[in-house]
């Protein structure tokens, strides 16, 4: 089954790039005003936003970073998904229907409400260039692997996904940004459960594999041998509670109807989180069988075990199913992506254009600005991409969780705590954020794993998986407490605050508390029918293009994996058809 990149695959790729623009073209009649452009005006089913939340929370870092520790180090990289599932599991408990009763339109409209204007100007600045520096991470990881993988140059990977993913955002707004992604889940969850599948058969089974790796990757003893591993186990379930509960990703639920459907919307998440657990470490764990010696396989990458994932799908995968791999790799970054520019564009006309520079300014104007923004940004993230393209010694896996602690979780630690805790003035949020700036440097400077083998041993020496867990754990704890320590502090001094910003935290309170009733606070009429009748037509070809695909000369199983691909896609889009009745628009 040995399958490098060929004319099908190359097919697969340009089909699935002109299928995303005219996802594009197509919702692009949904937008008439700045709500619709930016939150789809609150309009959005839950299984749409639910496959969305869920594409967006990873990348191709997934496959390339992530897979490098399952191939090297084993099972603890499940924590990080793990700990996925268990955050949004926490939204549909509490924090998405609350998040969807702020009733904004960007989230740092809510960080106005419950922090006030210096907060909200503080957080806006901080979180674009970060944000747009993560998506730089992201497209460089993606542009790194296929540079490498399949000898398409890097600069070329990193431009062609850019300006797609830029298209896509500016042309349909939140709404192709929502529907692209849902259908992408239904293309990446089979094709990743495809090579689970048969690359347990090709070591054997379940059975030969687990008795295969039970000694070395899903040795689960490491938490007992593994200096520091327990300590970051903890961390990381911290870590990533705290990035998918606070007010900066209220976005993924701003769009939809109400309370309900949020709740909805984060169970399915957290669902696919635990389903992607399995088939996404599953096979780069089953390559330390297949593949041992990754430098000979992927000679250019500098880490060869970012190339695991691919390196046993080629090994099992029929002739053009790579193609679609690739696709679905393709989806996990450009859904970050495009969901970032989207959100980010949100907050720049919303939260500073508009309340800043121009305050009178109508609908027509603020959503040509918004469209501006979005190729500004687009091009900018492109440009930080290339950048890193540039820079030598990078390790993805370490860059990117290194990056998200030191440097994200300082400014989400206030944005969960606003959320929970009432009584503190305004100027909580923005000191919480320079304290906890602070305690990131200084931990990165002084408490290195030196420290921690003086203050508190180690069991044999300090591999490099070891030094991560020490480093990026005592982040985690250092910025966590030090910013929960500050954010309580401040409450002393709430009494003095000015009376209009109490007011304002007692309205983001009471719409805290108060479910939405689409019905009554929506002026736009309800098109949950014209959303399932567009979705499900747009699915039936996608899935009857990859049916096709069976037709390509491959043996039996080979053959079979398209049918199951494919139909999985048509199954959903005929259910989606089936439920609503065909919109009067639509007919039209």
């Amino acid at each position: 089954f040995a399958s490098p990149m060929t004319v099908y695959d190359y097919a697969v790729l340009a089909f699935y790039f002109t299928f995303m623009l005219v996802i594009s073209w197509v919702f692009r009649r949904f937008i008439t005003n700045v709500s619709d452009y930016f939150r789809s005006g609150g309009q959005v089913l839950w299984w749409m936003a639910g496959g969305s939340a869920f594409m967006v929370s990873f990348s191709a870092w997934t496959f390339t970073g992530a897979a490098s520790r399952a191939y090297a180090d084993g099972w603890p990289i499940a924590v990080i998904y793990l700990a996925n599932a268990i955050g949004f599991f926490g939204n549909a408990a509490w924090f998405g229907p609350k998040l969807r009763q702020l009733r904004v339109i960007t989230s740092m409209e809510a960080v106005r409400q419950r922090f006030g204007r210096a907060s909200e100007q503080t957080f806006t600045w901080v979180t674009l260039p970060l944000q747009m520096l993560t998506a730089g991470i992201w497209l460089y990881g993606l542009g790194t692997f296929f540079s490498a993988a399949f000898d398409i140059d890097v600069r070329l990977t990193i431009a062609v996904t850019g300006i797609s993913v830029l298209l896509i955002s500016l042309v349909g707004g939140s709404w192709a940004v929502l529907a692209s992604d849902f259908i992408q889940v239904l293309i990446l969850m089979p094709v990743t459960v495809v090579t689970t599948f048969l690359a347990l058969s090709h070591v054997g089974g379940w059975s030969v594999a687990v008795e295969r790796l039970s000694a070395t990757t899903l040795n689960l003893q490491k938490l007992a041998t593994d200096d520091f591993l327990l300590f970051w186990c903890v961390a990381i379930l911290f870590k990533q509670f705290l990035s998918t509960n606070n007010i900066n990703d209220a976005s993924r639920y701003l769009c939809v109807k109400d309370s309900r459907h949020a709740r909805r919307a984060a169970l399915l998440a957290g669902g696919l989180f635990l389903g992607g657990i399995v088939v996404w470490f599953l096979p780069p764990m089953l390559a330390t069988i297949t593949h041992p010696a990754l430098g000979a396989t992927f000679p250019r990458l500098k880490e060869p075990s970012e190339g695991s994932f691919f390196a046993i799908a080629q090994a099992v995968f029929p002739v053009g199913m790579t193609g679609l791999l690739v696709s679905g790799i393709f989806a996990a970054t450009m859904s970050s992506m495009d969901a970032g520019l989207n959100k980010n564009a949100g907050v720049f006309i919303k939260n500073f254009y508009q309340p800043i520079l121009r305050p009178k300014a109508g609908e027509a104007e603020l959503l040509r600005a918004g469209k501006l923004t979005t190729i500004v940004l687009g091009l900018t993230v492109i440009l930080i991409a290339v950048f890193y393209s540039t820079i030598k010694d990078l390790t993805l896996f370490e860059l990117m969780l290194k990056f998200q602690i030191l440097v994200s979780t300082p400014y989400i630690v206030p944005l969960v705590l606003g959320l929970l805790i009432r009584r503190t003035p305004g100027w909580a949020g923005w000191s919480t954020v320079m304290v906890c700036f602070v305690v990131s440097f200084l931990t990165d400077r002084y408490l290195d794993i030196n420290w921690a083998i003086g203050t508190f041993g180690a069991t044999d020496g300090v591999n490099h998986w070891e030094r991560q867990n020490w480093e990026q754990g005592i982040g985690v704890f250092t910025i966590l407490g030090s910013g929960l320590a500050w954010f309580l502090f401040t409450k002393l001094f709430y009494d003095r605050e000015r009376p209009e910003q109490k007011a304002a935290i007692d309205q983001f309170c009471r719409n805290l508390a108060t479910p939405v009733d689409y019905a009554k606070e929506e002026t736009a009429a309800a098109t949950d029918d014209k959303q399932s009748w567009l979705i499900g037509w747009l699915c039936l070809p996608y899935g009857a293009f990859v049916c096709l695909m069976a037709l390509i000369p491959n043996p039996p199983i080979g053959r079979l994996a398209f049918v199951f691909c494919g139909g999985v896609v048509m199954l959903i889009g005929w259910l989606l058809v089936k439920q609503a009745r065909r919109p009067a628009a639509a007919k039209s």
